[in-house]
């Protein structure tokens, strides 16, 4: 059986500055992720992005937050290949149950009774300032609360969330059926 990931990026730059809401047009910082088969966490900068894309070739579960609207875009510009990857997106899956789009902090909170320690502008920072280890230890631990919410929500069958009107309980299925893509991806690149 292949590996199941769960994985987060950080830009080097904001919408705003790219003049685009196009994800593609981003560039990565940094990728952090956490792999089940060695339950380990790893990080990437971006010149060791093809460590990872190796890493995908084994991969037969890709799973992020608001991963398939974001970081498996700002990825393609990369790595085209990612498209062949099973993902799964928890944000998504929110969606799909409550029937709208919330933050991971307001469900991290609501879950797992602690938050991120930042957001997206504050990876920004800590990259232009050339604090790469903080960046490093930011990154993962989006992808630890990210991971944790998944085993929460696969044990469990519910997520909660916290928002205006308090804390609350959607139901969620976080089983996924791992559909095996017997396309070879191109890794002659890396």
């Amino acid at each position: 059986m292949g590996d199941i990931i769960v994985y987060d990026i950080e830009t080097k730059e904001t919408f705003q500055e790219v003049g685009t809401r196009d994800p593609r047009r981003l560039h990565i910082s940094l990728l952090g992720a956490y792999s089940y088969n060695d339950n380990r966490y790893y990080s990437y900068t971006e010149d060791e992005l093809p460590q990872f894309f190796r890493r995908l070739e084994n991969c037969d579960l890709l799973i992020g937050f608001n991963n398939k609207g974001f970081d498996d875009q700002v990825i393609s510009t990369y790595f085209p290949e990612i498209s062949k990857v099973q993902s799964f997106d928890i944000l998504e899956q929110f969606h799909a149950s409550a029937g709208f789009r919330i933050k991971l902090d307001n469900i991290a909170h609501a879950t797992l009774g602690t938050g991120k320690s930042g957001d997206g502008l504050k990876a920004i920072s800590l990259f232009r300032e050339g604090k790469i280890e903080e960046l490093r230890a930011y990154c993962l631990d989006d992808v630890k609360i990210t991971k944790e919410i998944y085993d929460f929500g696969k044990s469990a069958g519910y997520i909660k969330y916290s928002n205006i009107q308090g804390e609350r309980e959607v139901d969620v299925n976080f089983h996924v059926k791992i559909e095996r893509n017997e396309t070879p991806m191109n890794l002659s690149l890396f």
